[in-house]
């Protein structure tokens, strides 16, 4: 449904409902042409008629030994009525200035009595028409006729009778060229139909191509990364009107992005900084009791002063690591990864990785004896060893019976997959969301800083790490990158 709602689809259907509906506007025009040119060809048609006929009735009235009056027209036209309709192969009547009948071309066994008076309003109208001729048009038994009323003057123009010409419009051949023409049309409209589908399909796909191109370069922009600017020429004004838009809004994205990075960098270092000062602070405390202790208690005589003074120097020896540990983890966790693009063999260096513990429930699993990829080497082995690490520590708050973790590689099409996964104390629910996030912990001493380092080390390498526990079932952590950068 998704095409049919498209700007491409509304393109190419209303061009070609644009075509349809001129197609259908010049037939109807057409049809009615061709009904006025009838109309027009009838009534011309009927006035040569009447005109021809008129001139005879003057050539008969000119030669006629009869008087030239309204009552001796019946002797008049006795037989050249029959002739002039033989002539002219039209009907004709002749009523006198009043209506009445006078004498008509049908055989007497063919007269209808109701053409013995002429119509009073056609009387009527002749009468007012300042041309003093009148054209009745109407319908019976579904042919359309035309009757001519004018009348017939002596030499004097003097009026002596009416005369009424009764046509009926023959169509037939009009309406064969309309049918023929409009044929024509149809034919010709269908090749045109044709070609405008070819023509509304390309077109309307050359109009949407750029649209298509934007709306992939929009779907790809992200705010964590640097997103590139649309570079398209030879489109239309509202295109390029929306691509110069695009681009200053990406502008604007950058340099607000760059803000609140700096402005999070900031936020994140502030607290970072305060966590470090608490955590040197706790072994200062029971360094300052120790170093108390010993000045209130000191005695150089005393005969177990060597084995007070090898606890007192072991107290805070024990303090110092604890200080250099947490300034190790600060120092590692704040030098970013540079990416070396180093062409390795994930499968090699993960089981290298593996090779520095002694814990015996440590699996390695790999269907592949080469998996090649481009890591870091060195952060490559500190994400894997952080990991390992997390899961013993996981495994010993829990000392299951059968301790066991496994590491899996194994490629994903293009991406690499690395999984380790420990039957430890596993993660809750509620802590399943902050893990990789920095300073958080669960346990009593660290500060929290190992998964932030793996999570950054891999989306550095534009790689992702999911986390997948049940409470008290274990922990898996999946990490996945492409093979290439």
């Amino acid at each position: 449904m998704g095409f049919y709602k498209s700007f491409r689809f509304r393109i190419f259907l209303s061009m070609l409902l644009l075509l349809l509906g001129a197609s259908i506007l010049i037939a109807m025009v057409t049809i009615y042409q061709y009904r006025e040119e009838a109309k027009d060809y009838h009534k011309e048609r009927l006035l040569r008629k009447e005109e021809n006929i008129r001139k005879n009735i003057d050539f008969i009235l000119k030669n006629t030994t009869y008087p030239v009056e309204t009552d001796k027209i019946p002797l008049i036209f006795k037989e050249k009525i029959y002739e002039l309709k033989a002539i002219h192969n039209l009907e004709m009547y002749l009523y006198d200035l009043e209506g009445n009948y006078l004498k008509s071309s049908k055989a007497s066994f063919y007269f209808d009595s109701t053409d013995t008076k002429m119509k009073s309003y056609a009387l009527q109208a002749l009468e007012k028409s300042p041309t003093k001729s009148f054209i009745e048009e109407f319908e019976e038994d579904g042919k359309e006729y035309r009757s001519s009323y004018t009348y017939i003057t002596d030499m004097h123009f003097k009026p002596l009778a009416i005369l009424n010409l009764p046509y009926i419009e023959d169509d037939g051949f009009i309406k064969r060229e309309l049918r023929e023409n409009l044929s024509r049309l149809g034919i010709a409209y269908f090749f045109m139909m044709l070609i405008a589908i070819g023509l509304a399909y390309f077109l309307s796909k050359y109009i949407t191509r750029s649209l298509n191109d934007i709306s992939e370069i929009i779907t790809k922009t992200r705010l964590n990364k640097r997103n590139k600017k649309i570079l398209i020429t030879d489109t239309s004004q509202e295109i390029t009107t929306l691509v110069s838009a695009y681009n200053r809004m990406i502008d604007e994205l950058e340099n607000s992005a760059a803000q609140l990075a700096a402005s999070e960098r900031e936020a994140a270092w502030r607290e970072m900084a305060k966590q470090v000062a608490h955590e040197i602070k706790n072994p200062l405390t029971p360094m300052r009791l120790t170093v108390q202790s010993f000045q209130r208690k000191f005695d150089p005589t005393a005969p177990d002063i060597e084995q007070k003074l090898k606890e007192y120097s072991n107290t805070l020896i024990q303090q110092i690591d604890t200080m250099s540990s947490i300034a190790s983890a600060f120092s590692t966790y704040a030098t970013m990864p540079a990416q070396k693009d180093e062409t390795l063999n994930i499968v090699k260096i993960t089981k290298l990785s593996l090779d520095i513990f002694n814990e015996e429930y440590i699996y390695f699993f790999s269907e592949e004896d080469e998996i090649i990829a481009k890591f870091d080497r060195t952060q490559l082995i500190r994400v894997i060893t952080n990991l390992i690490k997390n899961s013993i520590q996981a495994i010993e708050q829990k000392n299951p019976e059968e301790p066991r973790i496994e590491v899996r590689v194994a490629s994903e099409g293009p991406l690499v997959a690395i999984t380790i996964t420990d039957n430890g104390i596993g993660i809750s629910e509620e802590n399943r969301e902050k893990v990789f996030e920095p300073k958080f912990t669960t346990k009593s001493s660290g500060m929290g800083l190992g998964l932030a380092m793996v999570k950054n080390i891999v989306e550095t390498y534009q790689g992702v790490i999911t986390l997948e526990s049940n409470e008290a079932q274990g922990a898996t952590f999946k990490v996945v990158f492409p093979r290439h950068l």
